[in-house]
């Protein structure tokens, strides 16, 4: 976490304005499509700094046409949950190691730093006033989506002098359909979306745009998701088939903090298919 010496905006300085038009909260049936009454947004300048956080009623943002979060990909985002227990009370799930992680991407991105303690602290109140919307049974939760974007209105690349920080929530049911008969997966070495060197360990827009053409193609081979494999150790898709046709693989599951844990259910690879005598298919 970030410490006093970093200039930064102060949750105590928070400037709620309430909206007047609450809506209905309906039934949680997906994800990310669903918003709640209120957001935060706090701007930034090069010549002012940091200025006070407000929350307001969720409306749209004005940007400049030429604004760099546009053109350039200067832009992050992070993505955590609150849910709400069997005993009523509300539940952040390391929240801290979120705003670390968005503040390494903040770095990278040559956006201003900022306290993660004061930035969780606006965003707890903006869970207190929007707590109505976290659902009472079930996985559902609200999701939080804190964005980061650089604002200043120009087409050279430089480091942005003007970026904004908000915050949106939109509840959250399951990610994937049939998550219960697990994943479908499709693995293609010719796609990598992570390299040494790269922004794999940030939460960047441009990670995951990139990987939107793979995603389509898996949906042709009949895969709900393309895989990028990462392992602990060395590991070929050979190995792992290798190993699924010997049943030495009980169990594969994918995590994530939209899709929480999901059991995987088959692979497509290669184009050519197999099965394996354990209990779930392997199309190899």
């Amino acid at each position: 976490m970030a410490d006093g010496s970093i200039p930064s905006f102060k949750a105590a300085d928070l400037v709620i304005q309430l909206s007047s038009a609450l809506q209905t909260k309906p039934d949680v049936t997906g994800f990310g499509s669903v918003f709640t009454d209120h957001m935060l947004t706090i701007e930034w300048s090069a010549t002012e700094g940091w200025q006070a956080p407000h929350i307001k009623p969720f409306g749209n943002l004005s940007l400049h046409p030429a604004c760099s979060s546009l053109h350039y990909g200067i832009q992050l985002f992070e993505g955590l949950k609150v849910y709400r227990g069997d005993d009523h009370q509300l539940r952040l799930f390391r929240p801290t190691l979120n705003l670390d992680r968005m503040a390494n991407s903040a770095k990278r991105a040559c956006l201003p730093a900022f306290d993660q303690s004061e930035l969780l602290g606006c965003i707890r109140r903006l869970i207190e006033i929007e707590q109505d919307w976290i659902p009472h049974s079930g996985p559902a939760s609200l999701y939080i989506r804190p964005t980061f974007i650089g604002t200043e209105p120009t087409l050279g690349l430089k480091k942005p002098a003007h970026a904004l920080l908000y915050v949106i929530l939109s509840q959250a049911g399951s990610y994937f359909n049939n998550e219960a008969e697990g994943l479908s997966l499709w693995a293609d070495p010719k796609y990598t979306r992570a390299w040494k060197g790269g922004t794999g360990d940030c939460k960047m827009g441009g990670n995951y745009g990139c990987s939107l053409s793979a995603q389509y193609e898996a949906v042709d081979y009949g895969c709900q998701q393309d895989e990028f494999k990462v392992t602990e150790r060395y590991l070929t898709m050979g190995q792992l088939c290798s190993a699924l046709k010997q049943q030495r693989v009980k169990e594969m599951f994918g995590s994530g903090t939209a899709c929480v844990i999901c059991p995987v259910g088959h692979i497509v690879y290669q184009g050519e298919n197999g099965r394996t005598t354990s209990d779930w298919t392997l199309l190899v």
